[in-house]
């Protein structure tokens, strides 16, 4: 998943491109999108190649949906030669890197357009990367949320 990871912008841009789209299409790229948002945007640290991240299994879900959607553009007339080209490029580099576009499995479970996969909330406590990164944000939230209001002013009269 992680060749289909560094991918993913350019089959969403080939997505986007398309203007002749079908209800699979549009479940999938909406259903890619949101499960994408639920996983914060992919910049959990780890969320891919660490099976102990909370984020692990959503990421593995955003993924799936994005080559779901590039093997279902490979099947649009109107995309077809992009899709397999790029399905062409995204198994060469597979390949170098020991596994394959047929091959990939998507996870040990299925997922469905139909449903999210959370990230494992309860687990964000004992995932130090995770945890330091929430911290640090919510750190700089708070931190720029001073500097932009500062601290009260007292009122004279």
């Amino acid at each position: 998943m992680a060749v289909i990871a560094r991918y993913r912008g350019d089959i969403l841009a080939l997505a986007q491109a398309q203007t002749v789209t079908d209800p699979t299409f549009r479940r999938l790229y909406n259903h890619g999108n949101l499960q994408y948002t639920y996983c914060l945007w992919g910049l959990m640290p780890g969320s891919l190649g660490d099976e102990e991240s909370p984020f692990n299994e959503c990421s593995h879900a955003y993924l799936a949906t994005v080559k779901a959607l590039l093997a279902h553009m490979a099947t649009m007339p109107s995309v077809e030669r992009q899709a397999k080209a790029l399905i062409s490029d995204i198994d060469a580099e597979m390949v170098r890197s020991g596994a394959s576009w047929i091959l990939c499995q998507f996870s040990g479970e299925t997922f469905s357009t139909g449903a999210v996969i959370e990230p494992r909330w309860r687990n964000v406590f004992l995932h130090l990367p995770s945890l330091a990164v929430l911290l640090a944000t919510t750190a700089a939230l708070i931190g720029a949320s001073w500097m932009i209001f500062g601290r009260p002013q007292p009122r004279t009269a």
